[in-house]
C-alpha cells in the first residue's frame, strides 16, 4: 500500500521498495509432503507481502522461510499499491514457468478498499486470483493459504486520514468477500485482521512510515501461518 498524500492512493515517493481454516480442511498425504530443505514458496500480494518500510528479511514471507529453517528465498509477485486487477497483470507479466510450488500465499485487496473500488469487481478478481494461486500450487488447494486484509485505519496515517470506524467496516466487508470465496474453494484462510488492530494501542507494531506493519507485526502473522505450514512440510 503506497501513501499518496496528494492523489489519495497508497504511494510514497521516498520509498524505494516498491491477513484458521474457514473452508473444509484435509490433511496432506505424508508421501507427497515436501522436505523442509526443498520447500518452495510463492507469495502473491501488495505492500503487505513485500514488507514496505521494513528490511526485506522482516517481511512475512522471509520471516516464514527463516522460521521453517529454509534458506531458499521465496518467489514474490507483489508491488506496493497494487489492487487485485494490478496483481493479475503483474502475474501475467512475470510469466512464471513453475507451477508446482509447495505453498502459495495470497494477500490482496487493501488498495481496492482504499480507492473505493467496487466490491463486486473485487469478488470477481479475487476469485480469479485464487484460481491462479491454486494453479501455481499444482492444483493442490491444501497448499494455498489466503490471508485477510489488515486494518490500516488503526495506524497514525489511518487515524489522520479519516473515519477509522468506517475504514474498519469497509475492511470487514472486503474480508467477508475474500473469506467467502476462499471457503468456496476449501482453501485455508488465516484471519490476521485482529492482529493488525492491535497496532491501535501498540506503536511497535507499526513501521516508521506510520502506515505499514513493522517486522514485529509480521512476526505475529508468521505465528498464525506456521501451524498450517507445518502440516504441509515434513520436519
Amino acid at each position: 500500500m503506497k501513501i499518496w498524500l496528494t492523489v489519495l492512493a497508497f504511494c510514497c515517493a521516498a520509498c524505494a521498495k516498491q491477513p484458521y481454516m474457514q473452508g473444509q480442511q484435509t490433511t496432506a498425504n505424508s508421501n507427497n509432503m515436501p522436505e523442509k530443505n526443498n520447500f518452495t514458496y510463492l507469495a502473491l500480494g501488495d505492500s503487505y507481502t513485500i514488507g514496505e518500510a521494513v528490511p526485506q528479511e522482516q517481511s512475512f514471507p522471509y520471516q516464514l522461510t527463516q522460521r521453517l529453517g529454509n534458506n531458499v528465498k521465496p518467489d514474490i509477485i507483489a508491488v506496493t499499491g497494487w489492487t487485485t486487477g494490478e496483481l493479475k497483470q503483474g502475474i501475467t507479466q512475470r510469466s512464471l514457468q513453475k507451477h508446482d510450488y509447495d505453498v502459495v500465499t495470497l494477500l490482496i485487496g487493501v488498495n481496492n478498499q482504499y480507492r473505493h473500488n467496487s466490491p463486486v469487481e473485487y469478488r470477481t478478481e479475487f476469485a480469479e486470483l485464487l484460481n491462479i494461486a491454486i494453479g501455481y500450487a499444482g492444483g493442490n488447494k491444501q497448499h494455498v493459504i489466503v490471508l485477510s486484509i489488515p486494518d490500516w485505519g488503526v495506524t497514525p496515517y489511518g487515524k489522520n486520514y479519516g473515519n477509522t470506524a468506517q475504514t474498519a467496516a469497509d475492511i470487514d466487508h472486503f474480508n467477508d468477500i475474500n473469506k467467502q470465496e476462499t471457503a468456496k474453494q476449501g482453501v485455508t484462510y488465516i484471519d490476521i485482521t485482529p492482529s493488525s488492530r492491535l497496532a491501535a494501542n501498540d506503536v511497535s507494531l507499526i513501521a516508521a512510515d506510520g502506515l505499514h506493519p513493522s517486522g514485529k507485526m509480521y512476526g505475529l502473522w508468521v505465528e498464525q501461518l506456521l501451524p498450517q505450514l507445518q502440516k504441509i512440510i515434513k520436519p
